[in-house]
């Protein structure tokens, strides 16, 4: 069993959940192979937390399944953009914490 936390990524949390449901119970060199593919920002974040959550079980790949892919809410960044009058709009620029947790395949899951 090894899990890997990534902290305070600035990616939506709501699009970054999406990703991460797709990927949860998947094998871990397959989960990795479609999120290549996957044009979506939170996609390559989360493969790399996958890989890094399958080096600390100390398997490889191909011998590891996604157990738990977890994206909670981090910080809201809160910046302002200037607007017509000398007024401002806010923009809200929200962080995310994921979480990977990986486990040895049983023999008959590939």
């Amino acid at each position: 069993m090894g899990k890997a936390i990534l902290k305070f990524i600035r990616v939506s949390p709501t699009k970054a959940r999406l990703i991460a449901r797709e990927v949860q119970g998947m094998n871990a060199e397959y989960a990795i192979a479609s999120l290549e593919f996957t044009p979506n920002k939170a996609a390559g974040i989360i493969s790399k937390v996958i890989a890094s959550a399958v080096a600390n079980a100390g398997l490889e790949p191909e011998e590891a399944v996604i157990t738990s892919a977890r994206v909670d809410k981090g910080p809201v960044l809160k910046r302002f953009t200037p607007r017509a009058r000398g007024s401002a709009s806010p923009k809200h620029k929200p962080t995310a914490h994921i979480m990977i947790e990986v486990a040895a395949a049983e023999k008959g899951d590939k």
